[in-house]
């Protein structure tokens, strides 16, 4: 089973706490999202591999690390991944952007695929792939499928808030993959939402509720 790690960083769980806020507004809501991104991307980074290299200082010859050959690529779900994206370039700049347009079908809950386009080198990247809500699992477990026939160097996945059953689903279907999340809340309900969640993340990030 892929590694699963919950942040409970203080400032992630104070942002999460606005986020989860029914009187956040879209505006504040999409820069929250945008800075819990960034904030997970610091932990989801966190084994790329260094290399030693020399440098000239101001003042002397120094030995120090920059990443060892790694390239990323982040891939977001659409809409909501959409969120998450700026944030995790503030941090890794030169990283490529692959975007996946999957929607769950709002009868039988199951994830219908509609785009997906992904960078000419993805197999020579480390694949992060994004989505504020892991709620069924279905969209996650879908796109990560679709991303594994193009063969990339690994794949992570890095949401915010998520439901037992998607984590449990995504878990059992990509065993490989890593997960990233700032919380685990309670549950589902009957409409699929996650419970207590923070609702429809797309529509607050973008303002269609």
């Amino acid at each position: 089973m892929g590694n699963v790690t919950i942040t409970n960083h203080p400032l992630i769980q104070h942002k999460l706490t606005l986020l989860r806020d029914k009187n956040t507004g879209s505006k504040d809501f999409r820069t929250l999202v945008g800075e819990i991104a960034m904030l997970m991307c610091y932990e989801a980074t966190r084994d790329l591999p260094l290399q030693e290299v020399e440098i000239e200082t101001p003042v002397a010859l120094a030995k120090t690390k920059v990443i060892s050959g790694k390239k990323l690529a982040f891939v977001p779900i659409l809409r909501a991944g959409l969120g998450m994206v700026e944030g995790v370039l503030t941090l890794v700049p030169s990283a490529k952007i692959g975007h996946i347009g999957l929607y769950r079908d709002p009868k039988t809950l199951k994830p219908v695929s509609y785009y997906c386009k992904l960078p000419n080198d993805i197999e020579e990247r480390e694949v992060i792939v994004l989505d504020p809500m892991l709620a069924t699992g279905g969209s996650a477990c879908d796109a990560i499928t679709q991303i594994k026939t193009y063969n990339p160097k690994s794949i992570k996945f890095m949401g915010i808030v998520a439901a037992p059953e998607g984590l449990d689903m995504l878990t059992k279907t990509h065993p490989d993959v890593d997960v990233y999340c700032a919380a685990l809340d309670e549950k589902l309900n009957d409409h699929g939402y996650i419970v207590p969640g923070l609702g429809d993340a797309g529509d607050r990030i973008f303002g269609t509720l």
